[in-house]
C-alpha cells in the first residue's frame, strides 16, 4: 500500500488529479450498480407487481447513494482548482435533490394509483390534492436546486422572487398558462399524440400530431392544420374520440323520418304476409299471442274492434329493424347499446332511430356498413307499408296540379 501511495505521489499534479476523478467515479458506478442491479433487483419479487411507479421511485432514490459519494469524495481527489472542486460538489448536490424530489413525486402517484384501487375512490378521489403537493415538492425542488448550483441560502432566492413576482407574472402570463395547462393535460391524460379530436370554437376536426407546451398541432381530415393555444383546452371544451378508438367499435345514430299519414294497424291477411319474414316469425307469434290473451281478459263480452289492442305496420317495422341489426354481422354485441327508438313526431315526420355501434373504427368502413343498413331499410319501407317523409318539390305540385314538365315527359 506504501508502495502505490508513492508511487503515486510521484506523478504530476495533473495526473493525480486524474486519476482521483477516476477513481471517484468507478466508486460511484460501482455504489450504483450494486444498489440497481443487485438490491433492487432482489427486492423486485416483493414490490407491487401491478404498478412500475414504487420500481421508478426505488430507483430515483438509488441514484442519492453515487451522487453522496461525489459530493464528498470529490474533496480528497487532490490539487483541483477550487472552481472546479465547487462546480462538481454543487451540481452533484443538485443532482440529489432532483433524485428525491422525483423520487417523492414517483411515490405520491403510487400512493394515488394504490388509493384508485379502493372501491371509494370513485366518490372521493384525491388525484387533485396529490397533484398539488405533486407542484409544491417539484417547486420547493426547483428552489432549492437553483440555490445550490449559485451556492446561496435558499431564502435569499425566495425575497428576491418575491419583487420581481409581478412583472414574471405579466411578462409570462401565456407560458404560465401553458405550463400549467401542460400539466393538467398530461397528469389526466386528456390529449395525446394521434388522438382524434373536434373543437368546434378553433375550427378543430382532425388528429393531433404535436403536443408542446405553447400550442398543439391538430391535423384535420381536409389535410389543413389548425394551431390551438395549450390553455384553451383547459379553459373550453373539446371531445377526444380516442375512448370511442379503444373500444373497438363506433355509434351509428341515424334516424328514418316516416310519413305519418301511412302508419295504421295491420289486419290478419298482412299479418300472414308478413310472417314470410324469416326475422318476424317468433315476434309476430309472441306478440299475437300477448295481444289474444290480453283482449280476452280485458274485452270479454265486447265486439268493437276499436277497443281491442292490434298489431301496427309501424310497431312491426321497429320489430323487424331490431331483429335485423341483431343479424347483422358487423355491428358489435354483447357490451354495446342496441335499440330502435321511436323519437317525438313533428312536423317533419316520425322519426324512428337506429342506435348501434359497427365492430370498427375505420371511417370508410363504418360509413359503408352504415349506408349499406340504411339501404335496406329504407328499400324494406313499402313491405310494411310505410313511406318516407319528404317535402314536396316543384315536380310534385307540379303533378298535382297536372301539369306536364320536361322532367315528367
Amino acid at each position: 500500500m506504501d508502495s502505490l501511495t508513492r508511487i503515486f505521489e510521484q506523478q504530476p499534479v495533473w495526473a493525480q488529479s486524474l486519476i482521483g476523478l477516476i477513481a471517484l467515479g468507478l466508486a460511484a458506478l460501482a455504489v450504483n450498480f450494486v444498489l440497481k442491479k443487485i438490491i433492487l433487483r432482489a427486492a423486485a419479487p416483493y414490490l407491487d407487481r401491478d404498478s412500475d411507479r414504487i420500481d421508478r421511485a426505488a430507483a430515483w432514490l438509488a441514484t442519492v447513494a453515487p451522487l453522496l459519494v461525489i459530493s464528498y469524495g470529490i474533496e480528497h481527489v487532490p490539487h483541483l482548482y477550487d472552481v472546479v472542486h465547487d462546480t462538481i460538489a454543487n451540481v452533484a448536490q443538485a443532482l440529489i435533490v432532483l433524485s428525491v424530489a422525483m423520487a417523492i413525486v414517483r411515490a405520491l402517484g403510487y400512493a394515488n394509483e394504490v388509493y384508485e384501487r379502493q372501491p371509494q375512490s370513485r366518490n372521493r378521489p384525491i388525484k387533485g390534492y396529490v397533484q398539488l403537493v405533486k407542484i409544491i415538492v417539484l417547486c420547493g425542488a426547483a428552489v432549492i436546486l437553483i440555490s445550490v448550483l449559485i451556492d446561496e441560502s435558499p431564502f435569499l432566492l425566495l425575497s428576491g422572487l418575491g419583487a420581481i413576482t409581478a412583472v414574471l407574472l405579466l411578462v409570462f402570463k401565456d407560458t404560465i398558462l401553458s405550463l400549467v395547462a401542460s400539466v393538467q393535460l398530461t397528469s389526466n391524460d386528456m390529449l395525446r399524440v394521434g388522438d382524434w379530436i373536434t373543437m368546434p370554437s378553433m375550427e378543430a376536426d382532425g388528429d393531433v400530431i404535436d403536443i408542446s407546451l405553447h400550442t398543439i398541432k391538430v391535423q384535420n381530415f381536409d389535410k389543413t392544420i389548425t394551431t390551438i393555444p395549450t390553455h384553451r383546452l383547459v379553459s373550453d371544451a373539446f371531445q377526444n374520440w380516442r375512448g370511442m378508438a379503444d373500444s373497438g367499435g363506433r355509434r351509428i345514430k341515424r334516424a328514418l323520418t316516416i310519413d305519418q299519414n301511412s302508419i295504421r294497424f295491420l289486419d290478419d291477411e298482412e299479418v300472414v304476409e308478413l310472417k314470410k319474414f324469416k326475422m318476424l316469425k317468433d315476434y309476430l307469434a309472441a306478440k299475437r299471442d300477448e295481444i289474444a290473451r290480453w283482449n280476452a281478459e280485458e274485452l270479454s263480452g265486447e265486439d268493437a274492434p276499436v277497443n281491442a289492442r292490434r298489431l301496427t305496420n309501424i310497431g312491426t317495422l321497429r320489430a323487424y329493424i331490431i331483429a335485423y341489426l341483431q343479424w347483422h354481422p358487423r355491428l358489435k354485441g354483447e357490451g354495446f347499446t342496441l335499440m330502435v327508438r321511436q323519437l317525438p313526431p313533428g312536423a317533419h315526420g316520425l322519426p324512428i332511430e337506429v342506435y348501434c355501434f359497427t365492430d370498427t373504427t375505420s371511417w370508410l368502413e363504418y360509413e359503408s356498413i352504415q349506408a349499406d343498413i340504411f339501404d335496406h331499410l329504407l328499400a324494406i319501407l313499402g313491405e310494411f307499408d310505410l313511406r318516407l317523409f319528404q317535402e314536396p318539390t316543384g315536380l310534385d305540385l307540379a303533378r298535382g296540379l297536372g301539369v306536364r314538365g320536361s322532367a315528367g315527359a
